[in-house]
């Protein structure tokens, strides 16, 4: 009988621990080792921490950016989702604590005679010459309380990847806002293009009206034919027909800005005059290690990194037992009345052992996941890095091969605009063609309107520098 016993305990033990047995997973760590500078730029500077209001410095933009902060539907959406993740740690620190709940209940039990409970109940007196009511009412209130024990940190570690996600979701609307002050002022630098290009073409219009005058004139003194009014009038509609194209464009990012700042179409204050002469100003890029505390997705990325690692402690922890707690304290009787008298007094106090042994797939698949999921968070913290790092050694580059360009396209278009009146000059005295003045007018137009574009540019990447950088929710 002893041996016996001592086979039921080790049986057990061993049944145990086989249970508590987590299968072998293969994790990954992440890599943050970073190149020592971006590309063939070295800086020893720290990125600047400059507020978006001293970097953009025009009154009009700023003002933009400002009502966007306020009223952007995308951004009060996030926001909303700050506060839901903000409510799961709330739930989730709630589950390690004890649980008590108040209850009141009234029923009534008929039992059938013949049954063990039926035949008891009729040969038993509630009072000596009072027998049991048939059928039976029930009352009964009390408190009711139930605790498991966290002794293997799962709940707790619930709550931490609770809360890391939580703070992922702060760093994404960080990145949001970044995001939408450089879409923003992108837009708003469009806007002043286009301004820009529809004061050359009307600038153009005119030109090209008065050599159709000219054209006319020397037609009626036979010194062009037809063939050329004709052509002087088609390079005259086609530039007013891009006139209309223009103005289309002008509506459709006053609209866009109009969207990003959450409200109907309305005119956008601007001062488009200046934008030939702005000089881009751009922030010191620092060391790419100084990527990993600036850039809110890095962080964001670092973060749910984090919660996924703790989500592997957790589903590991689905292998242990869990010790739990029940307790109740109230009062239960036939009669109301009875229920002031210390007899109805109903006391229980017990705890359960519980874990897993046979059939454990579904833990099983669980804890497989979560690792996956971890592996996953590495290889995208990885790339949210490399993109990050990409992202800046491209708006360098872009930066320098700008400012060559546009000193370059500057010196064509002051050649061009001096031959537009070299070539009329020609055409005048039948030394020129007229295709030679239309294609000087098509180039000359063409040169200004790259010009513009390349400011543009010059001004997307002045946003884009600052924004690669994490630049603007701070």
């Amino acid at each position: 009988m002893k041996r016996n016993i001592i086979y039921i305990v080790f049986a057990s033990i061993s049944l145990f621990l086989n249970a508590c047995k987590t299968p072998e997973i293969v994790g990954k760590t992440e890599n943050k080792n970073l190149p020592s500078s971006f590309g063939n730029v070295t800086s020893n500077s720290a990125i600047e921490r400059v507020n978006w209001k001293d970097y953009f410095q025009d009154s009009f933009l700023n003002s933009l950016i400002d009502t966007a902060l306020k009223n952007n539907q995308e951004l009060n959406i996030t926001r909303q989702e700050i506060e839901i993740a903000k409510n799961e740690v709330m739930a989730r620190k709630g589950e390690y604590m004890p649980f008590v709940r108040y209850g009141g209940s009234a029923g009534l039990d008929k039992v059938p005679r013949y049954t063990n409970i039926g035949a008891m109940e009729a040969n038993t007196e509630m009072k000596p010459g009072r027998e049991m009511p048939d059928p039976l009412p029930d009352f009964g209130g009390g408190l009711y309380a139930n605790w498991e024990l966290d002794i293997w940190h799962k709940l707790r570690n619930a709550r931490k990847a609770a809360m890391s996600r939580y703070l992922a979701t702060t760093e994404a609307r960080n990145f949001m806002i970044t995001n939408l002050i450089a879409e923003i002022a992108n837009s708003y630098y469009e806007l002043l293009a286009l301004d820009n290009q529809l004061v050359i073409v009307k600038q153009n219009i005119e030109i090209q009206s008065n050599a159709l005058g000219i054209v006319n004139i020397q037609k009626e003194g036979s010194r062009v034919t037809e063939l050329a009014v004709k052509k002087f009038e088609a390079e005259v509609f086609k530039t007013r027909s891009l006139q209309f194209d223009i103005q289309q464009n002008i509506i459709e990012t006053e609209n866009r800005l109009n969207f990003l700042v959450g409200r109907f179409p309305s005119p956008i204050p601007r001062n488009s005059s200046d934008f030939n002469t702005m000089v881009p100003q751009y922030m010191s890029t620092g060391l790419p290690s100084q990527l990993l505390a600036n850039r809110p997705d890095i962080r964001q990325a670092e973060l749910n990194l984090e919660a996924a690692k703790i989500d592997v402690q957790v589903a590991r922890a689905n292998f242990y037992p869990s010790l739990g707690i029940s307790a109740a304290l109230g009062l239960k009787a036939f009669n109301p009345i009875y229920l002031i008298n210390p007899k109805s007094l109903l006391t229980s106090l017990s705890s359960d052992l519980v874990g897993p042994l046979i059939n454990k797939n579904a833990i099983t698949a669980t804890y497989f996941n979560a690792n996956a999921s971890q592996i996953q968070s590495v290889y995208n913290y990885e790339r949210t890095i490399l993109n990050a790092y990409l992202e800046i050694v491209n708006q360098q580059a872009k930066i320098t091969n700008l400012a060559q360009s546009y000193e370059l396209k500057s010196k064509q278009v002051e050649a061009l605009t001096a031959s537009i009146g070299i070539s009329n000059d020609l055409f005048k005295n039948a030394r020129a063609d007229y295709m030679e003045v239309l294609l000087t007018q098509r180039d000359a137009l063409e040169s200004r309107f790259e010009l513009v574009e390349t400011k543009k540019q010059q001004m997307n990447a002045r946003v884009n520098i600052y924004r690669a950088l994490g630049g603007g929710w701070n």
